[in-house]
């Protein structure tokens, strides 16, 4: 994923427009256009002005952009957090499960809640892994 792929999925998955991440971060409307177009890099200062709108780390927000590192809790999606601290089905998901399904994305749309994303995951372990 790129750096604006990454930054427009986390403005959207807050059901944010660039407006309100321009109100919450301090950076200007037409910046942050300019960032998810991939017209220009970000500053570590804007790095860390738009993480702190959206409320994770700088490593949060680069984990998943073509040269970042692994993957946090905070990093996933909320439904698939609540779904990985779920006693029953979160130790099934192993770490290999977890990247595939935080990658998921259907013209920009991924699961939402808990349920969606247990709905996912099980419908692939059935279609992936099917019993010998």
């Amino acid at each position: 994923m790129k750096l604006q792929e990454r930054l427009k999925a986390l403005r959207t998955a807050q059901n944010w427009t660039l407006k309100d991440l321009a109100a919450r971060s301090g950076l200007s409307v037409s910046y942050l256009s300019d960032l998810e177009r991939g017209r220009t890099v970000p500053s570590l200062g804007a790095l860390e002005m738009l993480a702190s709108a959206v409320q994770i780390s700088v490593i949060d927000l680069l984990t998943g952009v073509d040269f970042a590192g692994e993957s946090t809790m905070a990093a996933l999606p909320a439904g698939l957090q609540e779904l990985l601290a779920d006693p029953e089905y979160g130790p099934a998901l192993t770490p290999e499960w977890v990247a595939m399904l935080s990658k998921i994305q259907v013209r920009g749309l991924r699961p939402q809640t808990k349920r969606e994303w247990l709905e996912l995951s099980l419908y692939l372990q059935r279609f992936l892994e099917p019993e010998s």
